[in-house]
Formats: C-alpha cells, structure tokens, sequence
C-alpha cells in the first residue's frame, strides 16, 4: 500500500496544490479565487477517473490541477458541496470542456449556473471509478448543504465538509434556527458516527480532525455561532 501522510492540509492562497496519496485514491487540495475556496481533486488510483469537489473559481487553475496529457485523470464528476456562489464560479466552464457529470443536492440545485446531472440525497453514494463516498445532508448552511464522506478500508475516515463544518465551528448560518439545525445534523450525523482520527477538509482554509473538535461542541453552542 502507498500512502504519504506528509500531507498537512494546508494550502497558500493562490500558491501550489498539496497532495495525499492513500491506497485507493490520491487528494489534491488547491485554494481558488478571491475567496480562497479550497478545490478537492480526488483520482481513483485503479481507473484514473477523477472527481472535482466544488469548482469554485479560477478554471484554468483547475484545468491545470486535471492536467493535460494523455496520463491525465479522466475528469467524470463535479460536486458542489451548496448553493453560495463562490462554490461554483468555475462549474460550468470546468463542466462543459471536461464533459464531466454534475452533482448537488435537490434543495441547493436551483442557483447553480447549470442543472445538476444527478440529485442527491442523504446516505446516497457518489463514485469516483472504483471508490464510493457517501453523501451527509448537513442542514442550516444552506438547505441542501452535503459533505461526502470516504472510508479508507486501510486508514482512517476523509471527510469533506464545505462550509458545514471548520476548525472553529460550524459554517456561517442566517438564523438561530438554521444555526441549531446545522449543529444538530453535525453533532449526530458526522460527530457521533465517525471517530476522532477522521480527517475533514473544509471549504476555506486549513483542515482538521474530529478529534481535535470535539471537544468544542459544548462551546459552539454555547456561543451561538
């Protein structure tokens, strides 16, 4: 099995991709755009075929992040993660010259520049050649934000998370409402069902284990945000 854990999760604005290689599947994370959203490529190390987590900006970055020689990763998926637009500046140019399917959720559909390919919901699976993921519905970020989950059979959980979960909190909610939904749906549905060595990727900014916040949830709610 090859596997590089050098990887840190941490990425300059602007700056070079980083890159985790696990036994089935490679991670590239690179930052885009005025936002400095993070853009996920997963490859399937068995098919080449590769999924793209949130095209959110700077297309020809992410063309780049492809490649484009005849080793290339065969591009067959787009997910993004919700509706706001800085997630998908990038979706419908990456989309079209790539051929690639896209894939959201039904509630978050309706703003996206092109019309998903696949609807998904809760517990549904997304696949990248060989690898399925599965999808979390996390609701308060937006009413149809998804994180999709990979089991690593040789490691631990990879988690991506887009604006639903940070090192720090949960993601920016309209509402108490929407705030105690989106902590609900974290506290059962990602804390209470994966371990603490679960690795999650944000949609901005560093990633961070379930371990490490743990024990701050008291706190997040606590503090209302």
């Amino acid at each position: 099995m090859d596997v590089q854990e050098d990887y840190t999760g941490h990425v300059e604005p602007g700056g070079p991709a980083a890159r985790r290689t696990l036994g089935a599947l490679t991670i590239t994370k690179i930052s885009v755009g005025p936002m400095d959203n993070n853009a996920y490529l997963l490859v399937c190390r068995a098919t080449n075929e590769a999924l793209l987590i949130d095209a959110a900006a700077d297309p020809e970055r992410l063309s780049d992040l492809v490649g484009h020689d005849q080793e290339r990763p065969r591009l067959k998926t787009i997910v993004t993660t919700h509706q706001h637009g800085d997630h998908w500046q990038a979706l419908g140019a990456v989309a079209g010259a790539n051929g690639a399917d896209t894939v959201a959720h039904a509630l978050d559909a309706g703003p996206l520049p092109v019309p998903p390919d696949q609807l998904v919901e809760h517990g549904d699976t997304v696949a990248v050649g060989e690898v399925p993921l599965t999808v979390i519905h996390l609701r308060g970020h937006t009413p149809g934000s998804i994180a999709l989950l990979y089991r690593d059979p040789d490691g631990h959980p990879h988690l991506f998370t887009g604006d639903s979960l940070f090192p720090g909190g949960v993601g920016k909610t309209s509402s108490p409402e929407n705030f105690t939904s989106l902590l609900d749906d974290v506290t059962s549905r990602i804390f209470a069902e994966l371990p603490d060595d679960t690795w999650f990727y944000p949609g901005h900014g560093d990633d961070s284990t379930l371990g490490e916040q743990r024990g701050h949830l008291d706190e997040w709610r606590s503090r209302g945000w």
